[in-house]
């Protein structure tokens, strides 16, 4: 099997149930898969004992690098944070509850050979949640309006970028946002996009935060102001 150099990056707020699994997981797909890589895990102002497990972590494993933000950003500061200190040839970000099987993430990364960055989609609904659904469909209506983009879930929980295509990228997103705001950087420069469908693990520890008012609400704030401010 082909080796690859990987930055692994998790942007992380109060996953104090989920992330030394998240990091042992990942170490364990890590050395199967990979001829060099590091874990970076980049906290957004925890209000748990989140970063404090990593941290422990830290000392035992070199491979693995923390990021601690002093204040809480909304998820897009994280990412930005995770994405500037990551240093191999691919960067495989996913959300710091591991949603995604091990094959999944291989298979993906096969696709990498004719894309410059492979983001997956759900092939089943995840949250059947009337608010959630409306709320999904909502925003990926808009961000395909207004900025053009052809993907069908543009906030999934997996995306692999090759280093190159997102090195020196100006982003302004402090919030979920941040994803649909790399991708249309990425098609102005040229970059190829390829989508790969899975079915997500559902969380079972620790709950998700994305879809606080103040999140949702700092979200359609970056999208207007990417929007008309670029």
């Amino acid at each position: 099997m082909k080796k690859y150099k990987i930055s692994f990056v998790f942007p992380m707020f109060n996953e104090a149930d989920n992330i030394e699994d998240t990091i042992r997981v990942t170490t364990d797909l890590a050395k199967e898969i990979c001829d060099d890589y590091e874990i970076v895990v980049s906290d957004d102002a925890s209000t748990d004992n989140s970063a404090d497990i990593v941290d422990t972590l830290v000392r035992k494993d070199s491979h693995i690098k923390l990021i601690r933000l002093k204040k809480n950003t909304k998820f897009g500061g994280a990412l930005k944070a995770g994405l500037e200190n990551a240093s191999k040839e691919l960067v495989l970000y996913v959300d710091s509850d591991l949603p995604v099987r091990q094959d999944d993430i291989k298979k993906m990364l096969e696709l990498l050979d004719s894309a410059d960055v492979v983001t997956a989609y759900s092939l089943v609904i995840k949250d059947a949640s009337l608010k959630r659904i409306m709320m999904s469909k909502g925003y990926n209506f808009l961000v395909r309006l207004l900025f053009g983009l052809k993907l069908r879930d543009i906030n999934s929980g997996i995306k692999i970028y090759k280093k190159q295509a997102i090195e020196g990228l100006r982003l302004i997103s402090r919030s979920p946002f941040i994803d649909a705001e790399i991708f249309s950087e990425i098609e102005k420069r040229g970059g190829r996009i390829r989508q790969y469908g899975l079915v997500f693990e559902l969380r079972t520890k620790g709950r998700s935060t994305i879809s606080r008012p103040a999140v949702v609400l700092r979200t359609f704030w970056d999208m207007i102001r990417d929007r008309f401010s670029k």
